[in-house]
């Protein structure tokens, strides 16, 4: 979902004021260069490598990924490493989502969200009338220590020295919560729903 979108559903139901709540947003997208090596993503390289791993194997790695640095695959070890790799899931991903999961991706492939950052040039030609356009409305930001796009290339300087303050002028706070990876609202929930809830409370 673009950030346009709920905007848009707001604008045509009249619905003012409101808490707009996102979840990855790809702020990468923001930090021009650095996400230049998305668009080089060859269309059936990144497809080829998954099927030779079995599906749940793939979104096991993608979803249970700690590591503080960005996502890199060697091409001499490939994505999936040794077939009997044990993967321990945390508290929150149980084996049978991961099977609901792998049965639509079975189905599906994993094409239409490679996809998406395949068109990042298009993603900007698209959002062009907005480059420098700020956001003027009040937000709060949140990201965990562990996510691997908060260690992409450039994100931290953007985030952290006036880059996104810049773009968000009525920013309020940023949030890196400790020991938590890209999916902070299912390993922390009570503590993100705190978090939103002290927001609102400003309003």
């Amino acid at each position: 979902m673009k950030v346009i979108d709920p905007i848009s559903l707001l604008t045509h139901t009249n619905q003012h004021p409101s808490i707009v709540i996102l979840y990855d947003t790809n702020l990468i997208s923001k930090c021009n260069k650095a996400s230049a090596g998305f668009n080089q993503l060859e269309p059936g390289v990144a497809e080829a490598e998954f099927s030779r791993i079995d599906t749940k194997l793939v979104l096991k790695k993608f979803l249970t990924y700690r590591k503080p640095k960005a996502l890199i695959v060697p091409k001499e070890k490939g994505f999936g490493g040794s077939p009997d790799t044990i993967i321990n899931l945390p508290s929150w991903l149980s084996e049978e989502d991961v099977a609901y999961y792998a049965t639509n991706f079975d189905k599906t492939g994993f094409t239409g969200g490679l996809n998406y950052y395949r068109c990042m040039n298009l993603n900007w030609e698209m959002s062009a009338p907005w480059t420098d356009e700020p956001i003027k409305v009040p937000v709060k930001f949140m990201v965990g220590d562990l996510d691997l796009t908060y260690h992409s290339p450039g994100v931290q300087d953007y985030i952290h020295k006036g880059g996104f303050s810049k773009n968000v002028p009525f920013l309020q706070e940023v949030v890196v919560m400790e020991g938590v990876g890209h999916f902070i609202n299912q390993e922390r929930p009570h503590e993100v729903s705190d978090h939103i809830y002290e927001f609102i409370k400003k309003f």
